[in-house]
């Protein structure tokens, strides 16, 4: 009878780590699945970004230097997606932000290009792509805090040191006044 019951508990200690193992694995993948998805985004976000630059320049030659900096910023966040970690490329995305703001910023002043159909076109899709981004960014985030939770519970921890699984990085604003409530004046 001792001998059923030493087997049993040894029978449920090795289910239970298939089980863990097999569940750490299965978050691992969903963090790196949502990632791609963010990456997809980026991706067509910065494809966009050439034709609605080429697009405004037509408009506003002499604004050179606001193209200037969306093109180097475009070509840092490709850079960054090429090696970087998901925080390297939430800084440099944030950059490109910045500067796609000064690109629109810059069309308003030319109420001509307002009315041009391939530019509300560009930014209808680049502010769709951003949406999409957005809710990327959201699952991305979701699926890393549930996974580096299951990293940091007991007894799972335990198995997760053991077999070498390691934290993932949140995707985040890098900047904290974009978190700040825009302030609205009437005066």
């Amino acid at each position: 009878m001792g001998t059923w019951v030493v087997i049993a508990i040894i029978v449920l200690i090795v289910l239970w780590l298939v089980f863990t193992y097999n569940g750490l694995v299965t978050a691992r993948n969903r963090t790196q699945e949502a990632w791609s998805e963010i990456d997809v985004e980026l991706k067509r976000r910065h494809d966009l970004i050439p034709n609605l630059v080429a697009t405004v320049q037509g408009y506003a030659a002499h604004e050179k230097t606001v193209f200037e900096n969306v093109t180097k910023a475009r070509a840092a966040a490709v850079s960054a997606g090429q090696n970087g970690t998901p925080q390297e490329r939430a800084v440099a995305e944030n950059q490109l932000t910045a500067a796609l703001r000064t690109v629109f910023a810059v069309a308003e002043n030319y109420p001509q290009l307002q009315a041009v159909q391939e530019f509300k076109d560009l930014s209808e899709n680049l502010s769709a792509t951003e949406d999409k981004i957005a809710f990327a960014r959201r699952f991305y985030n979701g699926n890393v805090r549930d996974y580096n939770t299951a990293l940091q519970t007991v007894p799972t921890n335990i198995l997760a040191g053991m077999f070498g699984f390691t934290a993932e990085q949140y995707f985040e604003l890098a900047d904290a006044t974009e978190r700040e409530v825009p302030k609205v004046s009437f005066s």
